[in-house]
């Protein structure tokens, strides 16, 4: 536990003006970010005596090892900043919410030429224009399905899309009605994005004057006598006003406005979100969370609008905000908002008629949502601290391991070696910190070897960015500390966190576990703690789960600690190596499918992947280049008479995949190669 007078700025170091400042832990890891009207105010409040501190920011203050601060020139800087390094950091001591469950939005991907009408979860994406949260995504399809009639946008995915326009066929929407079939050109891009920006907007609440609009022309068709044509626009009508009916009115003056309510106790904290639009509830939402730090209703009010609104488009926020709490200063918040939508931002906290009603409604979700959480994390805070208390006393630590780590080597029969690094904290997985290693400095099935090999590059890795005393890696010091015999270092799975972006990152290895589990029994676990000895490392627990009889084994002991079959401890232990064999088969598994689908052209010296792209772009199929004459490959651009010598060649020496049979009829299919 650290002394907070160790790390005090000296008087007159801070500044008394506004500003963001960073904790920072032993390792240089960011632990907490806040802003402040006056810095210097702020941070004095930090370091008093530790008896008249909050319980938690007495644990953050012991546990920083350094406090630094960036000033700013108004308030909504300082909000900005402080949610981008929130962002970024991802610090362990501030308001995280999350998700109390998954849900589904309803999506219109604009960014792309021919946009398309989907479900979609998950991070939002940049250019998608995004409706809901809904509770259910057959509500969404339901909702969907009706006003196709009348929007007649692509649901397709990419790969069915591109072989409709191949064939010149639609699928079975386009022969129903339900898509305008863009794929065989009924219409071009320019009128299909009209048709997905008039889906939009019904979806956003502007929904009289569509409804006006085919009425009008319901009326002009039935004064021609065109019968036919008014009943399709009657019937287009009643699908929308059944879209509509299926979001019930909660307020009568059509207002757009997000509610936002808080339900709380001294340990937890549940926020629940209305999203209404022309006066229906439009989408739901709600998150919940741990108060690790000392905050009041407004900070959890301000922190739940950075999060809601931090990454939305301008036309996400609407034109008025209803709140439990108002944070002091408002001011900063709501010109931010403003500043998010384009335009100015009613935030206020509704004090009576019909909008009071529905924050009460949306206050009871969030005690409901409260009480459910408890509920179920009752259990399962019981059993991860128990388990963690009895793999402790197995093990004979002098605590329980909060953070462990898991390696796992695969391979087929001997040929590419790759390992795995799964991280559990708290006893639950934190996937943003897994790794994969590729081992090429040699081959064949020896797993103790493999597992030295990644434990010392993972320690080593450790050692160097602590040795760099805060000072973040850059990506070619990365770069180079993998460039030996080990092959390529750690290869986040998909892309890297926020926090770990090239640049201004923290260290992929920076923080230590206490407790390393390897996938394996007593060689493995030798092989381990051997690695860790030769780097130094002393303070870090060595143990390895055996698949055979599940047996525990520990370094330098003949028998392995055998647990109850019903122990928690155990469980929790299998858990950490399933996950880690997991990631690595799925790893290795990749690699083996990339080297099978490999083409052709990979044998053309010198040959890019722009050029491969262009070669194949250029004739349709890898067939039709194989049928090219050297002349003819000539004709692509960038392509040279040595390098078009160079792919005849090669694809002269490739044998061509046998051709489908039908096996009823005998008839040749069409060839696929190339695709």
């Amino acid at each position: 536990m650290a002394d907070p007078s160790s790390y005090r700025p000296r008087p007159g170091e801070i500044p008394d003006s506004p500003g963001v400042y960073k904790f920072r832990d032993e390792h240089g890891r960011v632990i907490y970010v806040g802003k402040a009207k006056s810095l210097r105010q702020r941070l004095a409040n930090y370091f008093q005596d530790l008896a008249g501190l909050h319980p938690r920011t007495r644990t953050m203050v012991t546990t920083a090892a350094s406090v630094e601060w960036t000033v700013v020139s108004t308030e909504v800087e300082a909000l900005q900043l402080e949610y981008s390094w929130i962002k970024e950091f991802d610090p362990r001591f501030n308001v995280k919410y999350r998700d109390d469950k998954s849900y589904p939005s309803l999506a219109v991907t604009m960014n792309e030429e021919f946009p398309r009408v989907q479900v979609m979860r998950g991070p939002k994406k940049k250019g998608v224009r995004y409706f809901g949260p809904y509770a259910h995504a057959w509500a969404i399809r339901e909702t969907v399905d009706l006003m196709l009639r009348v929007f007649p946008v692509r649901t397709c995915s990419a790969g069915v899309f591109k072989r409709s326009a191949q064939i010149g066929r639609p699928c079975l929407l386009g022969y129903i009605g339900k898509c305008s079939a863009p794929c065989v050109g009924r219409v071009d891009a320019g009128e299909h994005r009209r048709l997905a920006e008039e889906f939009c907007d019904f979806m956003a609440g502007r929904t009289g004057a569509h409804l006006r609009r085919l009425e009008q022309e319901m009326h002009r068709a039935a004064e021609g006598m065109e019968y036919e044509r008014a009943a399709r626009l009657r019937d287009d009508v009643e699908a929308l006003k059944r879209a509509m009916e299926k979001n019930a009115v909660v307020l009568t003056d059509a207002t757009d406005a997000d509610l936002v309510a808080v339900a709380e106790d001294e340990l937890e904290a549940a926020v629940q979100i209305f999203h209404v639009r022309g006066g229906r509830v439009r989408g739901q939402r709600g998150w919940v969370t741990d108060k690790v730090e000392e905050v009041t209703t407004a900070g959890l009010v301000e922190h739940a609008l950075q999060q809601l609104y931090g990454e939305e488009s301008g036309d996400a926020v609407p034109r008025e905000v209803l709140v439990p709490a108002l944070p002091d200063p408002v001011e900063p918040l709501a010109a931010w908002l403003a500043g998010r939508r384009g335009a100015a931002v009613d935030l206020r906290v509704p004090r009576r008629g019909d909008k009071r009603a529905l924050m009460e409604t949306v206050r009871r979700n969030a005690r409901q949502a409260l009480a459910l959480h408890k509920t179920k994390r009752a259990s399962d805070l019981t059993t991860r601290s128990r388990a963690l208390e009895e793999i402790a006393e197995a093990l004979g630590l002098d605590s329980a391991p909060l953070r462990i780590e898991c390696f796992d080597i695969s391979h087929l029969q001997g040929e590419d070696v790759v390992a795995s690094m799964v991280v559990f904290e708290d006893g639950l997985a934190r996937k943003s910190e897994y790794r994969r290693f590729q081992i090429k400095g040699f081959a064949g099935q020896d797993d103790v070897r493999s597992m030295h090999e990644v434990v010392s590059r993972r320690f080593r890795r450790y050692l160097q960015e602590r040795q760099r005393t805060g000072e973040w890696a850059t990506g070619e010091d990365l770069a180079a500390e993998d460039s030996g015999t080990g092959g390529p270092g750690s290869v986040p799975d998909g892309p890297a966190p926020a926090g770990e972006r090239e640049g201004n990152r923290p260290p992929k290895f920076a923080y230590p576990p206490q407790l390393v589990v390897v996938d394996g029994g007593q060689p493995q676990v030798a092989a381990a703690r051997r690695a860790l000895d030769e780097l130094g490392i002393d303070d870090v627990a060595v143990c390895g789960l055996a698949k055979r009889l599940e047996e525990v084994w520990l370094p330098g002991e003949d028998d392995p600690v055998v647990l109850p079959r019903t122990s928690e401890g155990l469980y929790m232990l299998q858990r950490v190596r399933d996950e880690a064999h997991r990631f690595a088969i799925r790893y290795q598994r990749g690699k083996r499918s990339r080297a099978m689908r490999a083409s052709p052209l990979d044998a053309v010296r010198g040959l890019g992947e722009s050029r491969k792209q262009a070669l194949v772009k250029h004739f349709g199929s890898v067939k039709r280049l194989r049928a090219a004459t050297v002349e003819q490959i000539c004709e692509v651009p960038g392509v040279g008479r040595k390098t078009a010598e160079a792919v005849a060649a090669a694809l002269a020496q490739a044998a061509p995949a046998a051709p489908a049979v039908n096996t009823a009829t005998g008839e040749i299919l069409e060839d696929r190669e190339g695709r």
